[in-house]
This record gives C-alpha cells, sequence and structure tokens, in this order.
C-alpha cells in the first residue's frame, strides 16, 4: 500500500504564457509533515491550490491517499487555509461554519465547538465582515480543521494572528500531528517550519530546488542557507542574460 498522503510526479501549470509550476516532483508520507518556502511568486500558492483539488494541472500527476487526481476535486479528508478565508462577510461565524459542516457532510453542531477552540466562542453570532483580520484568519483556521481532515495545507497560517493567536495555533498543529495527521506548510519563516515540519523545501521559478531533513537545521542556519540559495538562482539567472 502506498504510504503517501501526498505525491506529485513532474507537475507543471502555465498561467497566461507563463510556466509558474514546472516539474515539481516530491513525497510527503501519511503521518509527514513538510515545509516549502519560496519567494513571492515563486509558484507556492499555485501548488497548494492544485494540491487542495481547487485548480488542475496542466502537466504531471497529483496522487492523494495513494490514488492519482485527474480533475480538480475536493476532498473531506484534506484542510485547506489560504490566503482568501472563504467565509461569507454577511454571515456570522457559527452560520459560516455550519455551511461547511454540511458541504462535507458533518455535524453542523461541531461549528460552534471548533470556534471556540480558535478562542473565537464570545463572536459565534457576530458578523464575519466586523471581524479583525487576526479573528477572520481563527475563523478560517477552524474552517479548514472542521471536517477533521487527514491532512492539513496550510498557505502562511500565521498571517495576521497575535501573540497568542501563534500560540494558540501551535497547539492546534502539534495535536493534529499527534494524532498522525500531515502537514503541508508554506511559510517564509524559518522558525515555523522547523517547530513543525519534518523536511523543508525551497521552491524557486517554480521548481523545487532544495530539500533536507528539517532535524539537520536551527532556525538562524536554515535562514542563511535559504538567502544564500536565493542569492545563488539570481547570479545564475544575471548570468543567463551575458
Amino acid at each position: 500500500m502506498d504510504k503517501a498522503a501526498l505525491a506529485a510526479d513532474g507537475l507543471g501549470k502555465r498561467l497566461g504564457e507563463r510556466w509558474v509550476l514546472a516539474q515539481v516532483s516530491f513525497r510527503v508520507e501519511r503521518g509527514g509533515a513538510l515545509a516549502l518556502l519560496g519567494p513571492n511568486g515563486a509558484g507556492k500558492s499555485t501548488l497548494l491550490r492544485i494540491l487542495a483539488g481547487l485548480w488542475k494541472a496542466d502537466r504531471g500527476t497529483v496522487v492523494r491517499f495513494g490514488q492519482a487526481v485527474t480533475e480538480p476535486r475536493a476532498d473531506r479528508r484534506i484542510g485547506y487555509l489560504g490566503h482568501r478565508s472563504l467565509l461569507y462577510p454577511a454571515l456570522t461565524a457559527r452560520e459560516n461554519l455550519t455551511l461547511t459542516a454540511r458541504l462535507w457532510g458533518c455535524d453542523p453542531r461541531r461549528a460552534g465547538a471548533a470556534l471556540e477552540e480558535v478562542g473565537l466562542g464570545r463572536f459565534l453570532d457576530e458578523p464575519v465582515a466586523t471581524f479583525s483580520r487576526g479573528m477572520l484568519q481563527r475563523a478560517a483556521i477552524a474552517r479548514a480543521l472542521l471536517p477533521d481532515p487527514e491532512v492539513l495545507l496550510l498557505d502562511e497560517p500565521y498571517t495576521g494572528l497575535d501573540a497568542p493567536g501563534r500560540e494558540l495555533l501551535d497547539a492546534r498543529l502539534e495535536a493534529f500531528r499527534a494524532r498522525g495527521g500531515t502537514l503541508f506548510l508554506i511559510t517564509h519563516d524559518p522558525g515555523e517550519a522547523l517547530a513543525h515540519a519534518d523536511a523543508v523545501a525551497f521552491l524557486t521559478r517554480g521548481r523545487l530546488s532544495w530539500w533536507d531533513e528539517a532535524g539537520r537545521w536551527t532556525a538562524d542556519g536554515l535562514a542563511r542557507a535559504y538567502r544564500e540559495h536565493l542569492a545563488q538562482g539570481r547570479q545564475r539567472r544575471f548570468a543567463s542574460f551575458g
């Protein structure tokens, strides 16, 4: 039986005339965690949308839970948090998550508990439109965790969170991994990457250009390696125009 919760083989995606992903291949075993770092425009969010089943790749193969995915298709076993909250501003937090629960076939009564777990118990019946950026991020995290997924795909999940919110997310991710969950985390922070991942990769110009075990690195060392890697990439790029 294939132990990979997520895998990609030769993945490519073109937006307009530009290939934003090219020949991306990787495996994340069930219960594993991969952190992905890369500059803006490298293709990180595009990759996550494809893995979540929101977009279709133009080349290559995506495998989820041992099955090749040929068409965009969401899966209850995969929780996704992107740059957009996917919440309806006019609805309350509870109404938003109740709608999500029904979409996934979950018990709608779980909506309130999920929001309480991210510190929004006092705001269950407040319209999402009134939420601060950090509160909105907490609600989006609750939405991703609501169906009790086996895999979490998180695109810069700490964005907008205050210190208590960051600690709460740390605790939620630790609990998720402790029960065997698989994590794919996009971040710009080496410390966040090392706190939660078994492996770290760099995505540059649409390609996976670096990969290593997280346990081999300190946060400062990984930050330095990342800066040097990007600098070398820029030097090669400039040299190609010579």
